[in-house]
């Protein structure tokens, strides 16, 4: 017998997807963050010269612990969208731009490689814009948590440019010496 999902099997089969794709997305940017040395607290980051709007080291943490939820929660939207039409397309779209976003981490902070990075933010505004885009039709909440994330992104680009600008020897700064000494 063939029928219809009730609105409670959609929603038990859409947060099938989120209890999938959130904790999938969040785990992935913790530990892409964490192996590649990222946060206010990485010797070379700390040495580099801070625009002034520059937010506290904190503020990236919790912005991108919430950004990740978001991301995993459209990313779910699009999945539990079938019969949606270019779907396939748009969730290759989108795990484009969650690997680029993955690799931002390391190719700053580990690799000291600001330039590079900021290459990777404008590549990953622009699958942000497309994604926003072509999910409007679709899922609009999906599309609105993309501009969510596309303001934090252009935000982020405006800060590498200003710490580009500042620090035009970045990949050069050396981190301050540690010394191993014990003072009594």
């Amino acid at each position: 017998m063939a029928g219809l999902a009730s609105r409670s099997q959609l929603r038990m089969s859409f947060l099938r997807y989120a209890l999938v794709s959130v904790p999938a997305i969040l785990l992935l940017g913790i530990l892409s963050g964490a192996l590649a040395g990222s946060g206010a607290d990485n010797l070379w980051y700390m040495a580099l010269r801070k625009p002034p709007l520059t937010p506290p080291g904190w503020v990236f943490g919790a912005v991108w612990t919430i950004l990740y939820v978001l991301l995993g929660i459209a990313l779910a939207m699009l999945l539990h969208a079938k019969g949606a039409k270019k779907r396939g397309r748009l969730i290759v779209l989108f795990a484009i731009g969650l690997a680029l976003n993955f690799a931002w981490s390391p190719v700053f902070f580990r690799f000291h490689e600001i330039t590079a990075a900021l290459g990777i933010l404008v590549a990953m505004i622009v699958i942000t814009i497309v994604l926003a885009h072509r999910l409007w039709p679709i899922r609009r909440v999906a599309a609105a948590l993309m501009l969510v994330y596309l303001a934090w992104l252009m935000f982020a680009a405006a800060l590498s440019e200003e710490l580009l600008r500042l620090n035009p020897q970045a990949q050069a700064v050396a981190p301050a010496a540690s010394s191993t000494d014990i003072r009594l």
